[in-house]
């Protein structure tokens, strides 16, 4: 697979299996913030998400926020309200914060997975950082203006893909 291809690809995070993340040997979830977890319109995640959460929790994950947000109190009030810890400043692409986090947490890339909303930050990070990678369909289409010009050439990256789910 190359380097902007997922592992998966599933419309929203509370539709990503729980029990086939186990059952591959995942044990950590690393969790993008802004429009995987949390609308990027809201400060509050919704409902379907905190219960996928509570979900992934009782079968045994490990849980942890990997941001780029550089609002930092934010992040922190989010990761705490989701009941996670959290690696905020993450730069992603780049693989540091999310190989920072799996020190962090004691796994190792073959148990961990990145589930993100964005090609060009999240799926190429986990890739450079040798994890799987789920991507989901972002929850609002309010972003940062430079995400909506990476938005278009995510759009063309993406053509063929199915997501699950839809």
């Amino acid at each position: 697979m190359g380097l902007f291809r997922a592992t998966r690809y599933v419309a929203s995070l509370p539709l990503v299996s729980v029990d086939e993340l186990v059952a591959s040997g995942v044990r950590l979830v690393l969790l993008d913030r802004d429009n995987t977890c949390v609308p990027r319109d809201t400060k509050v995640p919704p409902a379907a998400v905190m219960e996928w959460l509570d979900r992934a929790r009782s079968a045994g994950l490990v849980l942890c926020m990997v941001s780029n947000n550089f609002h930092s109190d934010q992040v922190r009030g989010s990761a705490e309200q989701m009941g996670m810890d959290v690696v905020d400043h993450a730069m992603k692409p780049l693989p540091f914060a999310l190989r920072r986090a799996m020190r962090m947490e004691g796994y190792a890339p073959r148990e961990t997975v990145m589930i993100g909303d964005q090609v060009f930050t999240d799926v190429v990070a986990g890739k450079l950082a040798g994890v799987r990678t789920v991507l989901v369909r972002p929850q609002s289409r309010k972003d940062l203006w430079y995400t909506h010009v990476f938005r278009v050439f995510e759009h063309l990256a993406l053509r063929g893909v199915t997501f699950d789910g839809e």
